[in-house]
């Protein structure tokens, strides 16, 4: 796991508490936690690159320190589907961000897959409670996670029977069990998650906050299309 220290350390060398869309997404996936494809691009040439490697169609996100929320500036552009959709695709997500911040750092643009529809959208979080630490969330996900507040937590360090129990205890635990016809989602894959995220703050308390959202769960598996990590300003 040297890769995710090597990305704190970075950040904090640069005075950043946000890690970079990039940075969280593979630090989750160094711990096993299913995430989108993605690759950082630096030119217009490199996103076309990419999005050829990773197969039509593709997501373009800013990464910028200065930008937190993307998609307030139109740092982001989904669904598309050629390799002139990206050359457009690139350069509006450059030019819309100058407007907003001109002189916003951009470190580059996030080329990532296009997610399949999901079955259901969940949420996998992590916030400090000063008295007992890492307390993990979990919930629906998406907009519903701010509308509905329909969310379980538990103290880190987690174990099976704590993940499931988060599962099953939520109001909207029906949906994730298949309703009119719908299938049911992989309640198994959603409870290797929350452990993982378990692990992955306990080995790192220099994490403060952790957000998956959303989480795309489907009948067989997952994928993180979001993911946002916040460091502690102390050690």
């Amino acid at each position: 796991m040297n890769k995710v220290k090597e990305i704190i350390e970075k950040a904090r060398m640069e005075n950043r508490a946000y890690l970079l869309e990039s940075e969280a997404k593979t630090i989750i996936r160094e711990y096993g936690i299913p995430v989108t494809r993605f690759e950082v691009a630096r030119t217009v040439d490199e996103a076309v690159e990419y999005a050829e490697k990773i197969g039509y169609p593709v997501v373009l996100k800013i990464i910028s320190p200065d930008v937190i929320h993307k998609s307030d500036v139109g740092g982001v552009m989904i669904n598309l589907k050629d390799e002139n959709e990206v050359k457009k695709a690139y350069e509006d997500i450059i030019n819309n961000v100058r407007k907003h911040k001109s002189d916003a750092r951009i470190i580059g643009v996030l080329v990532q897959e296009y997610a399949p529809e999901p079955i259901a959208e969940v949420i996998v979080g992590m916030t400090k409670d000063p008295q007992f630490g890492p307390a993990i969330m979990f919930g629906l996900g998406g907009i519903f996670v701010e509308v509905f507040k329909d969310v379980s937590f538990r103290i880190a360090p987690l174990t099976e029977y704590d993940a499931r129990e988060m599962i099953t205890e939520i109001k909207s635990y029906p949906i994730l069990t298949g309703i009119r016809g719908r299938k049911p989602v992989d309640i198994n894959e959603l409870v290797n998650i929350i452990l993982k995220v378990s692990k992955l703050v306990t080995k790192h308390p220099e994490i403060d906050q952790l957000d998956l959202n959303p989480i795309f769960a489907y009948d067989k598996g997952a994928l993180t299309v979001d993911a946002r990590i916040i460091l502690s300003l102390s050690s």
